[in-house]
């Protein structure tokens, strides 16, 4: 009785942090997780996101930077999660139980690997979802269409290992949960021009597919 209480009392939470979020506006939180790895890297990329959002589409946004502890029931106060960094990553039991009851109960989470993070990634969210890999998500995909077309999938963003973009996707009961970027790194294009130097167009485009995800993620 006591577990079940307890689900429906994380909901409850869920649901108001949704509700909240909707009357004073959107937010991306960043997460912040266990292993080592630098979670709370180029914190300008949220905001530039969150005000290209507000400039070009209908969306209210709290344009800030904000993050959450994984190992805190405040992630269930936020509707749309923010992971990336680069190394490794470790969930404890009561994280892996927590983001999972989030995922299950509606929250949206999205990873972008900032290099060197996806074997540990991998790894780690096979604990969350054991019976799941990750499925990499077909070109026609409603994501990479829903406001700005992206017909072959996510853009190559960073170089990495040269290999071909990826994005991959978990699910729960078909819906997507959780979104992955891999040999991609859109989300070092969001960041202020002379962090990383890309070029004007990349960043358009990085920015262009991060107002994708997001939008999407408001859709499931």
């Amino acid at each position: 009785m006591n577990k079940i209480f307890r689900i429906v009392l994380l909901l409850v939470i869920f649901l108001a942090g949704v509700l909240s979020a909707q009357s004073a506006g959107f937010q991306i939180i960043r997460l912040k997780f266990g292993g080592g790895s630098d979670w709370y890297n180029d914190p300008s990329a949220d905001v530039n996101l969150m005000r290209f959002l507000q400039k070009n589409t209908n969306l209210k946004v709290i344009p800030e930077y904000k993050f959450v502890d994984l190992a805190s029931d405040d992630i269930f106060n936020f509707p749309f999660l923010f992971m990336t960094g680069h190394g490794n990553v470790n969930f404890t039991r009561q994280e892996v139980e927590r983001l999972r009851k989030y995922l299950e109960n509606g929250g949206f989470l999205y990873i972008d690997d900032d290099y060197g993070l996806d074997k540990a990634l991998r790894r780690e969210m096979k604990k969350v979802f054991p019976d799941q890999d990750f499925a990499e998500l077909p070109f026609s995909h409603p994501m990479y269409h829903i406001l700005f077309n992206f017909p072959a999938g996510p853009p190559k963003t960073h170089r990495h290992d040269d290999k071909p973009p990826q994005g991959l996707g978990l699910f729960v009961k078909n819906r997507l949960c959780v979104y992955y970027t891999f040999e991609s790194n859109p989300s070092d294009g969001w960041a202020d021009p002379d962090v990383h130097h890309d070029p004007e167009e990349k960043r358009l485009e990085a920015l262009k597919f991060g107002a994708n995800i997001v939008l999407f993620s408001l859709t499931q």
